[in-house]
Formats: structure tokens, C-alpha cells, sequence
């Protein structure tokens, strides 16, 4: 929709004005005395203009989508984005899910927010790690390593988005 290179990297304040003008072109209120197929059309076409949007403007929703467009769905089969991530890792995660756990049931929110600080960190972290990879991609036979290497950290970012849900979770409960 616009018209940009499969890229991590994204002129953002480009892709604002992209979206602005051709989300004035594609309203629906354009349509309002239009056919009814061409009104559907437009709110289609809006539609996944805002989709398209989203994805771009969001680092870690457009390193999932690049990941996509080479064969790497992390969004639709959990179990099997598990099996492909590193044991250590998984076990790690389960440690501090369950250090998290403890911190929950002993009511200890300053606990859970120490946690969620260092795991923000490691999310950033691992945000930055798929970028890198990301942006070395060319098409290309090392294309693979890449892949792989992105595709890990992002399943880290997405393990590590959950547990920061968990803790606000926890937090909106403790003050409510």
C-alpha cells in the first residue's frame, strides 16, 4: 500500500504523511453517495490501509511482519515457535515466571516491578538484536542465519511482552 522496500528501517514522518494522504483518498465518507459495492470497497481498502499502518509504524510488529514475508509466522502457531526456541532460554523464562508467581502470591509489588524493570531492559535488548539481524538481511543464502537469529529474539520480545503484561496485571489488581 506504500509502496516501500521490505526494510526494518522506516522513514517514519514519510510513512505519516503516505498514511494522511491516502487515508483522505480512501474514506469512506468519499464514498457516501457511491454504489454500494464501491463503499464497501473503500472501507476494505481503509481498512487495511490502517492495518498496513500499524504494522510499519511499530518496530517489533514490522520485524514480525518481515519475519513473515521469509517464511516465519511467530504469531500463529505458538507451539511451534517453542520448539524452535532455545531450551536455556525457555527454562529461563520459566524461572522468572515463576519467581513472578511468588512475588503474586506474597503480594510483594515492588518485587514484580524490580522484575519488570530488568525484563524491559532484556526486551529492548532483544528488540535491538532482531533489528540488527534484520537489517542484514539481502536476499541472499545468509539470509537463513539471519532469520533464525532474528526469529529467536523476537520470541524473546514476545515472551518478554506477556511476563510486562502479567506484572500490569498484577499491579492494576494491587490497586484496584
Amino acid at each position: 500500500m506504500f509502496e516501500l522496500a521490505p526494510t526494518y528501517d522506516v522513514d517514519v514522518p514519510k510513512l505519516e504523511r503516505q498514511f494522511r494522504d491516502l487515508s483522505l483518498q480512501l474514506h469512506p465518507d468519499r464514498f457516501a453517495q457511491a454504489d454500494p459495492k464501491e463503499r464497501r470497497i473503500s472501507l476494505e481498502q481503509t481498512t487495511a490501509l490502517n492495518e498496513a499502518y500499524k504494522t510499519l509504524k511499530d518496530p517489533a510488529r514490522r520485524a514480525f511482519y518481515l519475519l513473515k514475508l521469509h517464511g516465519v509466522d511467530m504469531e500463529r502457531d505458538d507451539a511451534n515457535a517453542r520448539k524452535h526456541m532455545p531450551q536455556e532460554f525457555l527454562e529461563e523464562v520459566l524461572e522468572l515466571r515463576e519467581e513472578l508467581e511468588v512475588a503474586v502470591q506474597a503480594r510483594d509489588l515492588t518485587r514484580a516491578q524490580a522484575m519488570a524493570v530488568d525484563v524491559t531492559a532484556r526486551q529492548r535488548e532483544a528488540q535491538a538484536e532482531a533489528a540488527e539481524a534484520l537489517r542484514g538481511m539481502k536476499n541472499s543464502p545468509e539470509d537463513d542465519a539471519l532469520v533464525k537469529k532474528a526469529s529467536h529474539a523476537l520470541g524473546r520480545v514476545r515472551y518478554f511482552t506477556r511476563f510486562l503484561e502479567e506484572v500490569e496485571a498484577f499491579e492494576e489488581e494491587v490497586s484496584a
